[in-house]
């Protein structure tokens, strides 16, 4: 079951990263009273309206705990299958799936078989948000969950692949 979330609660949205929930509110859809998390997006300010109701359908989800961090490193330095005989745009469309799921461990997944991609040829612009995005994912969540600055987390990521 997943957690009700409270106002000043972190959590994550999918494909958006970890944000604040600033406020539970009321509101009249078609005549039908219903509850929204209010949630400002911390890297963007991005504001987005999630109905409780569907809170968990649309993957919203708590930050990961600071134990599971070892985790997604597993995840992050496993040697990942190799995609290299698909063509980017098929690349491109599984990767945006995973991201899409929310999973601290897709997007891990995603991050490690692009940032192996990259040092073996070019990618294409896609990709290269696609790998971007992941990242920032990645180094959002983590730094959440360790409580310290992204610069830190970023430095630490780099050095799983040392």
């Amino acid at each position: 079951m997943r957690k009700k979330f409270i106002q000043g609660d972190l959590a994550v949205y999918p494909a958006h990263g970890v944000g604040c929930i600033f406020s539970i509110e009321n509101k009249n859809i078609n005549g039908e009273s219903m509850s929204f998390y209010m949630m400002k997006i911390i890297e963007n300010g991005m504001v987005i309206m999630i109905p409780i109701s569907n809170a968990s359908s649309v993957g919203l989800r708590e930050v990961i705990s600071k134990k599971e961090i070892p985790d997604v490193y597993k995840v992050i330095q496993k040697k990942g299958h190799h995609t290299d005989h698909q063509t980017w745009n098929r690349r491109y469309r599984e990767y945006m799936d995973k991201i899409k799921t929310g999973s601290i461990y897709d997007v891990a997944e995603v991050f490690r078989d692009l940032f192996n991609l990259k040092l073996e040829k070019d990618l294409s612009f896609g990709e290269r948000k696609l790998l971007d995005t992941s990242q920032n994912l990645l180094v959002q969540e983590l730094s959440t969950a360790q409580k310290i600055d992204e610069q830190a987390m970023i430095a630490e990521i780099q050095q799983l692949f040392d």
